[in-house]
């Protein structure tokens, strides 16, 4: 082999290799959630037209983050089309990865950490796949409708639609991560509750931690992907295994990928765990940090170029 051919192969490989990705953009993280919550009426299922102005949103901007395929997956209830909001980025064939966060919010609230955090880590991550060059497989992104009540645990949730078509259309899937409020932490002591008290002792008394979440016998996926989050991220990561019964373990899109056979996990803030204006009207921008949401982000983008699970 001659110095020239070695050269280009090893030029080669390097430009197969994903690139080191820029740290996560506040300043849009912000932008996004400023946008979500200042919406004229609150983004619920009352008011599609709010949801479509969201939706229409999520198109742009996932199109502006240069995804490959962008389209919306549209469907029924009550007479009214509601639509989730899909890109893709990688390789157009293989098995996939779905990461998901559902933009519609409970009541009359402006919902900025549910679930405007999660829509705003979603953007956010679509930004930063937009700049790699060779992403080793396919990743797909979901923004979902329908998530809060009165539509929660019944078929009419976007995520049970989307899942519902994957499983019909025999998709195969890595994985798939819902993020689920990302945005609010507290330091202090007695600022993290549990669904069953002796929790405190093994994960502590202090809100300052994102969690990923699980149910028993979730497969490979699961632990490969906690194990490499918590590795990846500059903030505290708890790993949270428990049955699919305990109060608040499946209360996000991902237990409907659960119901197809697919493994998911939930990667949060704990919710209403700690966030006390959970459903509230005090569910507001300013209660939120963006700092941390976007270690929350940079983190879930260096477990996606790892790939190892």
């Amino acid at each position: 082999m001659t110095l020239a051919m070695l050269l280009c192969l090893l030029l080669g490989e390097a430009k197969a290799a994903p690139l080191a990705p820029a740290p996560a953009d506040t300043v849009l993280l912000r932008r996004h959630l400023e946008f979500l919550t200042t919406t004229p009426q609150p983004r619920n299922h009352l008011h599609p037209a709010v949801l479509d102005s969201v939706a229409a949103y999520l198109t742009q901007q996932f199109r502006a983050a240069g995804a490959h395929l962008v389209g919306e997956q549209p469907y029924l209830v009550q007479g009214r089309t509601y639509r989730n909001v899909l890109a893709s980025f990688g390789p157009v064939d293989g098995p996939r990865l779905v990461i998901g966060a559902h933009y519609d919010v409970c009541g009359e609230q402006p919902g900025a950490d549910d679930n405007g955090t999660g829509v705003a880590a979603l953007l956010e991550l679509a930004r930063l796949l937009g700049q790699q060059q060779n992403l080793p497989y396919r990743i797909d992104l979901v923004g979902y409708t329908l998530e809060e009540p009165p539509f929660f645990r019944t078929p009419q949730m976007g995520s049970y639609v989307h899942a519902a078509a994957l499983k019909a259309a025999g998709v195969p899937i890595r994985g798939m991560v819902a993020l689920e409020m990302l945005g609010y932490y507290d330091d202090h002591r007695g600022s993290q509750h549990y669904p069953i008290r002796p929790l405190k002792f093994i994960y502590g008394s202090r809100g300052n931690y994102v969690t990923v979440a699980q149910k028993f016998g979730n497969g490979r996926f699961g632990r490969r992907f906690a194990r490499q989050y918590r590795q990846a991220a500059a903030l505290p990561v708890k790993r949270f295994k428990a049955p699919a019964w305990l109060p608040g373990i499946d209360f996000s899109d991902h237990l409907n990928y659960w119901k197809f056979d697919y493994s998911a996990v939930l990667l949060t803030d704990t919710a209403f765990y700690r966030n006390l204006s959970y459903h509230e009207p005090g569910d507001t921008l300013a209660r939120l940090d963006m700092r941390r949401l976007g270690l929350a982000v940079d983190a879930l983008m260096a477990t996606v170029l790892a790939g190892r699970y």
